[in-house]
């Protein structure tokens, strides 16, 4: 992947090197932790077009901006993604495509290839046919399987991505056998961020600390076997680090998110932060809004910091760690963030896994990310967990039986 020489600074005033689009919010699938808003059925507001998104591309790349992704949603709802790829590719971006695999035909793969996309990050929810569908709620296993075997033989570089939780953490062995038997160059076991989806489900989703311990090991054992024939990635959630993770290298720092809507974000889960307005590229320059627009200046340097962040030797590692965890976590975005040992709200995260893991605690169906679930759950105070104003009992759950997509 393409690299820049510059140094990035705790001021963020440098170049968004990542620029996010994320071209939809459809999807066919229904993942109970997608990081999508809960609330994206509520919105209206028509999608960017495709001239739209193409000045976006021009104004990214005119502020620095070199490593490319599209997401969603899903991406190849999209009719135009050839077409976008191709001029992200003659205007110098690396372009990565981040996708379920639903809808990635032979034909998808080929036109991608001659309009130059550089990559393909493919996600896998499990070994297993089963968990996969029920998880995702529609029969796509097989056909993700499939998609990643297609997405070698096109010659593409390949990130297998693959969200860890509770439910499918006992499978990193056979996963691992899986991608190596595919050929997968990058393997990532991301354990998953608890936002928006997530965060909903985080009780039935988080997993035991004895769990991420086991598969870490896994995990290192096929480092060792496999030696550099696969590069392979274990990201522990911040919820047993007893440090922040550096969310997006710092607010503002070097990633640039674009909604389907046009909002510009200094990262996807940023609309969680209440109070805080999102401009869109529809009325104001990228430059404007990577520069000097409120939002984006808001949580950059260290003036905003609490005394404990600001007078912390960690401070340019961690970068105070995530705004939005702070906000979703103790109602204030400016505060430490709780996965933070040092946080006066450090005691949120170990209540959240007591919580998850009390001896006797009921297990609760997953609440199922679709349109229908957006609108009840929109229906709620807030937008970034809970059931708001539904329960459980309202909700499409992951006991439906997969549809087919």
């Amino acid at each position: 992947m393409p690299k820049d020489g510059s140094v990035v600074r705790l001021d963020g005033q440098g170049k968004p090197l990542w620029l996010v689009l994320e071209l939809t919010y459809r999807c066919p699938l229904k993942c109970p932790w997608c990081s999508n808003p809960v609330d994206y059925a509520r919105d209206e507001t028509a999608e960017l077009s495709t001239a739209e998104w193409k000045r976006v591309l021009r104004e990214g790349r005119e502020l620095g901006a070199l490593q490319l992704g599209f997401t969603g949603g899903e991406p190849l709802l999209r009719d135009d993604l050839e077409e976008l790829v191709a001029d992200a590719r003659a205007l110098g971006y690396y372009t990565n495509l981040i996708t379920s695999g639903v809808g990635l035909s032979e034909a998808r793969l080929s036109a991608l290839k001659a309009a130059g996309l550089n990559q393909i990050q493919l996600s896998l929810q499990s070994s297993e046919r089963e968990l996969t569908d029920t998880l995702v709620g529609a029969r796509a296993h097989d056909l993700k399987v499939k998609v990643a075997h297609m997405i070698k033989a096109h010659g593409f570089p390949m990130v297998l991505n693959v969200p860890v939780f509770r439910q499918n953490i006992g499978q990193v062995e056979d996963i691992l056998r899986l991608a190596e038997e595919i050929g997968v160059d990058y393997l990532e076991f991301a354990n998953i961020q608890y936002y928006n989806w997530a965060m909903v489900n985080r009780d039935e989703l988080l997993p035991t600390r004895e769990q991420l311990q086991a598969a870490e090991r896994a995990v290192q054992a096929a480092r060792e076997r496999l030696g550099d024939r696969m590069t392979i990635y274990f990201v522990i959630p911040d919820y047993y680090e007893g440090r922040p993770k550096a969310c997006m290298n710092g607010w503002g720092s070097i990633h640039l998110t674009i909604a389907p809507d046009g909002v510009a974000m200094p990262c996807q889960e940023a609309r969680v932060i209440e109070g805080l307005e999102f401009p869109s590229i529809r009325d104001n320059s990228l430059a404007w809004l990577w520069n000097e627009s409120p939002t984006f200046q808001k949580f950059r340097g260290d003036e905003w910091m609490s005394p404990t962040c600001r007078s912390c030797d960690e401070k340019e590692k961690d970068f105070g760690g995530c705004r939005c965890q702070a906000f979703l976590l103790t109602g204030d975005a400016a505060n430490t963030d709780p996965a933070c040992s040092r946080s006066p709200h450090h005691h949120l995260i170990a209540e959240a896994i007591a919580k998850a893991h009390a001896p006797g605690r009921r297990i609760q169906p997953l609440v199922l990310r679709n349109d229908r679930n957006s609108r009840l759950l929109g229906e709620g105070s807030g937008t970034g967990g809970g059931c708001g104003a539904a329960g459980r009992a309202d909700l499409a759950v992951a006991v439906v039986e997969p549809s087919d997509v």
